[in-house]
């Protein structure tokens, strides 16, 4: 009876232990995923003010035309950082060599190779044309000092340190991008459009991608829920 009552004691206690081992584990995965959650947290959208003072930044630096290029491209054309670094002017000139009115972003230049057609801004085929002026690179848009184009690595750098100047927390390379979509979202009525073309113009292959993207408006639910 004792051995019998010993194996009782000893199946409990490695019942116990597996059950402190497994909820253990458990937890660690849940701290794990809320880190990555964390981690994977979206960029913060710009307001005007910002957005001036970031076009504020570039002029100050010691590359202001091709760097306010950079800015105008994410925020007034939607563009990642890989796009930007893979952009060539064949893909924002005409046939006759002047800027086109609209960007033709190549599957191969494009992530996912969701290459697609932007329409230009008035403000970025100015600073295109200006860039175009004085720019010593044959091929890419954006250029580095050495004759090639920038990495998309330098370009993320490049935001991070311009909002780490500004003191704007939460801002990635990402952040123009999602200004862009957002403001495309709330906007598209106006010109007589639909989520569709604006799932387009951001290059998702889903719109329910697009809808991720878009942040909120406060002061509009702040409306809604007043009038409940």
């Amino acid at each position: 009876m004792a051995n019998v009552h010993n194996c009782h004691e000893l199946v409990d206690r490695n019942i116990f232990e597996f059950c402190c081992i497994k909820i253990f584990f458990n937890y660690d995965s849940i701290v794990h995923a809320d880190r990555n959650r964390m981690a994977g947290k979206q960029a913060k959208i710009l307001f005007d003010h910002h957005v001036h003072a970031l076009l504020a930044y570039a002029q100050a630096s010691r590359y202001p035309g091709r760097n306010r290029v950079i800015v105008l491209l994410s925020v007034k054309a939607g563009l990642r950082a890989g796009e930007i670094a893979n952009l060539t002017w064949p893909m924002v000139l005409d046939p006759s060599g002047e800027i086109a009115t609209y960007i033709e972003l190549h599957d191969g230049a494009a992530k996912n190779r969701g290459g697609r057609r932007v329409p230009l801004h008035n403000d970025l085929r100015e600073a295109l044309a200006r860039w175009r002026e004085v720019s010593d690179g044959p091929l890419y848009v954006v250029g580095s000092e050495r004759g090639g184009g920038l990495t998309p690595s330098s370009i993320a750098n490049w935001f991070t340190d311009a909002y780490r100047h500004l003191g704007l927390a939460g801002c990635s390379s990402h952040s123009g991008r999602r200004t862009f979509i957002t403001r495309a979202a709330r906007l598209v009525h106006k010109a007589g459009g639909s989520l569709r073309d604006v799932q387009i113009l951001a290059g998702h292959r889903s719109i329910q991608t697009t809808q991720r993207y878009i942040d909120g408006d406060t002061d509009a639910q702040r409306r809604l829920v007043a009038l409940i």
